[in-house]
């Protein structure tokens, strides 16, 4: 009797082993199949990045103007002491974190209602809705900026004397000279193009919500806000954080919206702009560069700050520390 039960676990342990051998070859296939579709794609946008953030990397380290090319000297991190005790970087650095910072908020609450609206609306209008929504996301962000600018231009703009009844706007409020009507004109605009991005991620996200769970949550009585905190949200945690981390980056490199409406005046420059302005208005590459790196850092920061701070496994869509994820 004894033989026959250690028989049986013998031969239980040595399917499951066989069993997770299958599935290990079966996931090595599947990678390397993975690594050949992708593989070549994935070598050529290396390449293609790896060369300008090369280059910038290598200008950055000279002092080098292209009026003058053949005065190049090499000055090591010269380039980066000057833009760090440059207050003009500083304020520029604060500007665009700002800008990022407001808008991404603003995009995420404003994406996540008109997700649920587009989540919920009825089978016949889902279309029509969804193709309203995206509308100000497809236009490209050049064709935008300009119709912001002569929206609130005090010369070809209507909203003063659409709006003049609103308390401090009236016929001689020039929005884009001070810097508090200028960045919020600013941010206006790119909350309006963007924030359709943002719902059309938060979308996907909603659509992975396991219907049962949220049925679960009612039938226990759990009310909207708490279906929403504890049940939607964390089940959608991976598709926030791709929302928020590919805004952020893009707003974090903001250029087309300032160089359209202000060109920077009003204390409204931002990195991106300060880069343009050092390479390509003052052609001076290397301290151009040097900036252009800094900004390159502060990408892979965010990066890593998101990632960390959501703490998911996007392989599994869960949260990293394994929780309803891959044990």
């Amino acid at each position: 009797m004894t033989t026959t039960a250690d028989d049986s676990r013998r031969a239980r342990r040595e399917a499951a082993v066989q069993h997770h051998a299958a599935k290990s070859d079966r996931a090595k296939a599947e990678a390397r199949l993975g690594w050949l579709l992708a593989g070549p794609a994935f070598v050529i946008m290396l390449a293609v990045t790896a060369y300008p953030i090369g280059q910038a990397v290598f200008d950055s380290l000279f002092s080098f103007r292209l009026t003058a090319p053949d005065e190049r000297h090499f000055v090591f991190l010269s380039n980066y002491a000057t833009i760090f005790t440059d207050g003009v970087f500083w304020r520029a650095l604060l500007v665009t974190v700002l800008i990022t910072v407001v808008t991404v908020a603003v995009e995420l609450v404003l994406g996540f209602a008109l997700a649920l609206v587009m989540h919920r609306a009825l089978k016949r209008l889902r279309g029509m809705l969804r193709t309203a929504i995206l509308v100000p996301y497809g236009i490209i962000t050049v064709v935008s900026a300009f119709a912001w600018y002569y929206m609130f231009d005090i010369n070809s703009g209507f909203v003063n004397s659409w709006f003049g009844f609103v308390p401090g706007i009236g016929g001689d409020l020039d929005w884009f000279a001070n810097f508090g009507t200028a960045i919020t004109v600013i941010m206006a605009s790119e909350i309006w193009k963007t924030t359709p991005f943002i719902a059309l991620l938060l979308l996907a996200g909603l659509a992975q919500v396991p219907d049962e769970l949220l049925e679960a949550a009612r039938v226990d009585g759990a009310t909207w806000w708490q279906q929403m905190s504890r049940v939607t949200i964390p089940n959608m945690k991976a598709a926030i954080m791709v929302a928020v981390l590919f805004r952020a980056l893009d707003a974090f490199r903001i250029f087309d919206n300032v160089f359209i409406m202000t060109g920077g005046d009003a204390g409204t420059e931002v990195l991106s702009l300060l880069a343009y302005r050092t390479s390509i208005g003052r052609l001076e590459i290397g301290l151009g560069s040097a900036i252009s790196v800094v900004l390159f850092l502060c990408v892979l920061l965010i990066c890593f700050v998101a990632i960390k701070f959501f703490k998911v496994d996007l392989a599994s869509g869960t949260d990293a520390g394994g929780k309803g994820g891959k044990k």
